[in-house]
């Protein structure tokens, strides 16, 4: 697998999709997604900006991989990961508007496999094993739309590793079914809830994620290039995974035409472009409404989705386990976020960006988006490496945040 040290990559690889009719400021924001790339090391990245109807900023930089030569575009192809999680929580929230769902349903009525869910409260000092009770509450619909159901992630809960290497891998087919790490809707962490909900959305609708996806998101809002699914005529397209190593370079792995899931996750899994987030994005801007005027969601459920569903607990800090795949997390030092029906959300707006009230997440190959209803702006820039939250991201996200703040044309709304 080549690697490519991050001093020597910056030099190699700076490389500009033309775009025509580019606004003031696109200048500004090339030389900032050019530089970053030469100076953090970064192999590739694609970025945009838009209103609810526009896009203002498209920028792509770096190459699809070491060996090709070809440049990223911005109809590459990427894995985006936990952004899946935002088109499941509409897909869950479609069925809540068409009453075959409700927020304060038990999941364990449509799903059985949680009808036994224990609580996790520790390791006996004695023998070291968990101990275990049962919840004194049920999960539910609203608890796994918030990561606050109990379910976590062994990347940032030192107690679920430790539990998952006592109690051996899970029978072939099995569900990855943990215990709840603690009593549901009292605080949050980010796990696999949103694992369960695409469980539950295909249970409720006899569809596979993939054909719900299609038929109820994807296709009314134009997301052709989206799905669990790549096909080989667009292999050509998709980026390369990269790994940071303890020295600083970046090692990508083997890049081969991906098998389709056996399964499919409401977690994560798909593969996607900067345009195509973008209509997703801009549906949330036009609170539920598709470019041609149809609707994925109504104007209520969008606003349920732009409003802190946590009763104030702190959102979006994770201390991390596993140092490969992920660094700690933490999306706004110093403040305390919540999260709402899908989505992290900021009281108080970010140094030089997005407003208060602003919607964001990511995915763990360094992928982030946010979007901002109150400057009528979201934007989603993709790069493709580990770890997660690794520095030299988290820089070239904030660099070209406040760039699109600083130098684009933005709608001020009240």
């Amino acid at each position: 697998m080549p690697t490519i040290n991050r001093r020597e990559f910056g030099g190699m690889v700076i490389a500009l999709c033309a775009q025509t009719g580019r606004l003031s400021g696109a200048p500004r924001l090339d030389d900032t997604l050019a530089a970053g790339l030469k100076q953090r090391g970064i192999p590739a990245v694609v970025a945009m900006a838009a209103t609810a109807e526009k896009t203002l900023y498209t920028g792509a930089f770096g190459k699809r991989d070491a060996s090709s030569g070809i440049d990223v575009t911005p109809a590459s192809i990427f894995r985006i990961a936990s952004m899946t999680k935002a088109i499941t929580t509409v897909s869950a929230l479609q069925l809540v508007e068409q009453g075959r769902l409700k927020l304060d349903d038990p999941v364990a009525n449509y799903l059985p496999a949680l009808e036994k869910l224990q609580v996790f409260h520790g390791f006996d000092p004695a023998d070291g094993k968990p101990i275990l009770r049962v919840p004194s509450r049920p999960v539910l619909l609203r608890h796994l739309l918030t990561h606050t159901s109990g379910f976590v992630y062994d990347g940032w809960d030192a107690d679920l590793e430790r539990y998952q290497q006592q109690a051996g891998p899970a029978p072939a087919g099995s569900a990855p079914l943990t215990p709840l790490f603690f009593e549901p809707g009292t605080r949050w962490e980010y796990g696999t809830s949103i694992d369960w909900t695409g469980r539950l959305v295909e249970a409720v609708s006899g569809l596979s994620l993939e054909e719900y996806f299609q038929r109820h998101v994807l296709g009314p809002l134009g997301m052709r290039d989206t799905s669990y699914i790549l096909p080989p005529e667009k292999f050509d397209r998709l980026v390369s995974v990269w790994q940071r190593q303890e020295d600083g370079s970046l090692t990508e792995s083997a890049r081969t035409q991906p098998e389709p899931p056996k399964s499919y996750n409401g977690g994560g899994g798909l593969y996607s472009t900067a345009a195509d987030y973008v209509r997703f994005m801009q549906m949330i801007l036009r609170r539920g409404r598709t470019s041609d005027g149809g609707r994925v969601l109504r104007a209520e459920t969008v606003d349920l989705m732009s409003t802190d569903q946590t009763g104030g607990l702190s959102s979006g800090k994770l201390k991390s386990v596993r140092l490969d795949r992920s660094r700690d997390v933490d999306f706004h030092p110093g403040f305390t976020d919540g999260f709402t029906f899908g989505f992290l959300i900021n009281a108080t707006a970010y140094e030089g960006g997005r407003s208060a009230g602003s919607l964001a997440w990511a995915g763990i190959d360094n992928t982030f988006f946010w979007i901002d209803p109150r400057r009528g702006v979201c934007a989603v820039i993709l790069m493709q490496f580990l770890p997660f939250c690794d520095a030299e991201a988290m820089g070239m996200l904030r660099d070209f945040e406040r760039a699109v703040y600083a130098t684009l044309p933005l709608p001020n709304r009240s």
